[in-house]
């Protein structure tokens, strides 16, 4: 096994301390995430046939939007290190299939695998393809610039060739190296022979359903006579350094093994979230009209998630071992209004929580990427220093608790408009402030947002 992938080892315990870092709350959700992480882990341990009859027990997440349904999802995987894809049910719900084929998802999952399995092989050979690079551009660097390539004459007969300049010898390139690692020699231009940007016709005819063409006509049409054509370029050499090493990598890269871990990788620890499912559920018992095509959505996802092979351009994609999460609000339908088929097919279902204002409270303070954080370090690139004070965050809650009970109740997204309407002012004219250094409170917040909070219609649009 990959040592890289060793995380999948992970204890229960140690995944719900790690989805602690980010996400706040929703005990039950992270536990059924981490158990079902664990069994997978628990599953490679087992010997023989029975090995490939335990399959994973899918979970249905039951919540309001914006209480980390998605983000529980995204972190496992991340955390897992699978490919993970996030899909809406209702891009598949319009009747007469005007949306995409269900089995998108399967090939979507394909794509974010080799993604995944291609960026670990690079980081890989990235050491060796970055010695190769200097190799490359030591020759350039004393090669010096190149003449254009000849036209051929009036007879067809083309002009020889520039004699080559002499061979460097071992001392020459070892003080080439030297410079080029100090940098002395980041001023200087270089010439690269680099491939044409793809050809982009392919893309207008990318209507509803193409991308789900089973041969990628790219790759059809790549070899063609033209369609590799190089375009000479002159760069510094910093960033020559940097082309030569991601040519280098791409050429140390082997194509077929990266698939065929992809494709192993997608097929034992694939991840495909299904948002929105509510939203294909008959609700309320009717059986006519849209209800006929959400019905048939369901017995169209119904194999997927059951298991079975779909066809990608990669190969052929068994689903018995992906991993599927489905969410949904359920504020119409309920969980009962799937088909059987489909309600069996995920056994384990969690109800996350509303969000509270003492929630909303530590989303502004706990997480590694919280929002304070996230904007204190926008600001800080232009010189400004944003501190906020225990009792703004308390209040900054407050208003976000207040606006999700009056309006809609979009949870912890709320407090990206609430942040967005408070620093607009000083988000728009940091870039003027030079050094600076802002402290809000509280009365800073009510200054800037109380005015929107208590106009109630105005409030609907804004916040």
């Amino acid at each position: 096994m990959n040592p890289a992938r060793k995380v999948v080892s992970f204890t229960p315990r140690e995944v719900v301390a790690e989805l602690d870092r980010y996400i706040v709350g929703q005990k039950a959700a992270k536990r059924a995430v981490a158990i079902a992480l664990r069994n997978r882990w628990r599953r490679q341990q087992v010997e023989g046939d029975l090995r490939d009859e335990i399959t994973p027990k899918n979970i249905l997440m039951i919540g309001p939007t914006g209480v980390g349904k998605t983000e529980i999802a995204r972190r496992l995987a991340k955390l897992a290190q699978a490919p993970f894809v996030k899909v809406e049910a209702s891009k598949f719900t319009e009747v007469g299939y005007v949306g995409r084929d269900v089995e998108s998802m399967v090939r979507d999952l394909a794509e974010a695998a080799i993604a995944l399995v291609r960026e670990e092989a690079r980081i890989a050979v990235r050491a060796r393809a970055d010695e190769l690079a200097e190799d490359r551009l030591v020759e350039l660097l004393h090669a010096g610039p190149r003449p254009p390539p000849s036209s051929p004459g009036p007879l067809g007969f083309a002009a020889p060739p520039p004699p080559q300049p002499p061979s460097l010898s071992q001392s020459e390139r070892e003080k080439l190296r030297a410079q080029l690692r100090a940098g002395t020699l980041d001023d200087q231009d270089v010439e690269l022979d680099l491939p044409e940007g793809q050809t982009t016709f392919l893309r207008n005819f990318s209507g509803q359903g193409m991308e789900e063409m089973g041969v990628n006509l790219q790759d059809l049409f790549k070899n063609l006579p033209g369609m590799n054509r190089t375009r000479r370029r002159k760069v510094r050499v910093p960033e020559a350094l940097r082309l030569l090493a991601q040519q280098e990598s791409e050429r140390l890269v082997d194509e077929d093994t990266v698939t065929r871990e992809a494709v192993q990788r997608a097929e034992s620890s694939g991840i495909i979230f299904i948002d929105e499912i509510d939203k294909i559920a008959s609700g309320q018992g009717h059986k006519g009209g849209p209800d006929v095509s959400r019905e048939g959505v369901q017995r169209d996802i119904l194999p997927i998630v059951e298991g079975s092979t779909v066809n990608t351009k990669y190969g052929q994609i068994k689903t018995d071992h992906v991993l599927f999460i489905a969410a949904g609000a359920f504020h119409v339908s309920k969980p009962s209004d799937l088909i059987p088929e489909l309600q069996g097919r995920f056994p384990i279902r969690v109800e996350l929580e509303s969000l509270s204002g003492a929630d909303l409270e530590r989303i502004l303070r706990e997480p590694q990427n919280s929002l304070l954080r996230q904007y204190a370090a926008l600001l800080a690139t232009e010189g400004v220093r944003l501190s906020f004070a225990e009792d703004a965050i308390v209040e900054l809650a407050r208003i976000a608790q207040t606006v999700n009970d009056r309006s809609e109740n979009i949870g912890a997204r709320r407090l990206h408009t609430i942040m967005e309407r408070l620093l607009d002012e000083v988000s728009f004219s940091a870039s003027d402030l030079g050094a600076h250094v802002l402290t809000i409170d509280a009365a800073y917040v009510r200054e800037k947002l109380s005015a929107v909070v208590q106009d109630e219609d105005l409030s609907r649009f804004i916040l």
